[in-house]
């Protein structure tokens, strides 16, 4: 099974009822080399899920002292392919090395 790192809306359980059906298990984690920003939501959908204007968005700044807590959760190469659906445009999903060692997949911005 893959791992995806949410550090942010995907970790409410609304958003991963809606997304996947079910809520996600896992356990927490940390990302190095990132820092977040905020990017602003305009699809609707997106918005009537998560109930936020504005989602946190990855961005690579290769200092290890940044680091970004967040959920490692357990999921299906489906539900991967449901996550993609959920994120905008403005998102892309590349696959990383977390603190703990496990490899899974995290959103970023473009």
């Amino acid at each position: 099974m893959p791992y995806l790192f949410s550090y942010g809306t995907l970790q409410k359980e609304q958003v991963q009822l809606e997304t996947f059906g079910r809520l996600l298990e896992g356990q927490k984690d940390i990302l190095s080399g990132y820092k977040i920003n905020m990017l602003e939501i305009t699809d609707p959908e997106v918005l009537r899920k998560s109930g936020q204007k504005y989602h946190p968005v990855l961005q690579f700044s290769g200092n290890k002292d940044d680091q970004i807590e967040g959920m490692l959760f357990d999921v299906s190469e489906t539900e991967i392919l449901q996550a993609d659906e959920y994120e905008v445009d403005d998102y892309k999903r590349i696959e990383t090395i977390f603190k703990s060692g496990k490899k899974g997949f995290i959103y970023v911005g473009k």
